[in-house]
């Protein structure tokens, strides 16, 4: 689908291409695609932009800057889990057109809709939309990344009072969603630095390139040390999860140890040799309380030499 936004007091939608407009493509069909390239003579980057491992780059051909960002994303999958992820966005501009072609899902941009009518945003195009649309996207990283914190705190206190193979499962998948996040940060912080070289003769608005620069930095950092700190909890787990592992062994194992002796008594005096005992009244109970007494030393001996601790 092909939109066309005008920005005056914030992007509001319009019929028809004007210059200096935003053109605004979400899932494009091939009549959407073939449209762009008759119109506005748009390089084929169909396959580029649809693959979802898209990394993020600038590249020029035939006059256009061509620049691949990757934004976050959230979704539910079959079980009703929260999934994010992220998605590249493919930015095209050339003199007075600007396009972004989007093939996945995302909130970014519908968000910086809402938030330019808000601001009352005027004469916002070119490359200072670019900067605008990258720093929505931190922002919205930023947005997921408390939530994900949320989840891992909740996540967390669950995992006290009880270790859930559930629970642990969602904290490996969190842990698997930073690792998009932090890649696709740094991927953003690389196409930031080879466009502020390509900006330093391009007419554009310093505070906005700096604005995206801290926020993006920000959003790399916080990811980062999100993923660290998982990864001391995931750590945290794996001992705990191996201490009670060897109490259970050690338990199990005095039990072992402690069921052999009447074994052993009962073997001893159940053969089927003569030992004075067979004809004695006596002798079962005789057995059993011998299995007892050195159970019960056993334990004692056990229990001296430290064994539990």
């Amino acid at each position: 689908m092909i939109s066309y936004w005008k920005c005056k007091d914030g992007f509001n939608e319009i019929h028809q291409w004007k210059s200096g407009c935003w053109i605004k493509v979400t899932k494009p069909t091939d009549d959407d695609l073939a449209l762009l390239k008759e119109r506005f003579a748009v390089p084929d980057f169909t396959h580029d932009a649809k693959d979802i491992e898209e990394r993020p780059r600038v590249d020029h051909e035939d006059n256009w800057s061509l620049v691949f960002v990757r934004v976050p994303n959230k979704s539910t999958d079959e079980d009703g889990d929260t999934v994010f992820s992220t998605a590249p966005l493919a930015v095209l501009i050339r003199d007075d057109v600007f396009i972004t072609v989007s093939y996945y899902d995302n909130e970014v941009l519908d968000d910086f809709i809402r938030w330019s009518k808000q601001r009352h945003i005027n004469n916002c195009k070119g490359y200072d939309l670019l900067l605008s649309l990258m720093l929505s996207t931190s922002v919205w990283y930023l947005k997921y990344l408390k939530q994900m914190n949320a989840m891992m705190n909740a996540a967390e206190d669950r995992l006290e009072n009880k270790m859930d193979n559930d629970e642990l499962m969602r904290t490996m998948g969190l842990g698997k969603f930073l690792i998009y996040f932090i890649t696709s940060l740094n991927g953003n912080m690389t196409v930031l630095a080879r466009l502020k070289k390509r900006l330093r003769n391009t007419p554009h608005d310093e505070d906005l390139l700096e604005d995206v620069e801290i926020e993006t930095q920000q959003a790399l950092d916080t990811a980062s040390i999100y993923n660290d700190i998982l990864e001391r909890q995931q750590e945290t787990y794996s001992s705990i999860i191996g201490n009670n592992l060897n109490r259970i062994m050690k338990t199990l194992t005095v039990v072992t140890i402690l069921l052999m002796i009447p074994t052993v008594v009962a073997g001893y005096y159940g053969m089927n040799v003569p030992n004075r005992m067979e004809n004695w009244w006596l002798g079962f109970p005789f057995a059993i309380i011998l299995s007892i007494v050195l159970m019960a030393v056993g334990y004692i001996f056990i229990r001296h030499s430290k064994f539990f601790k």
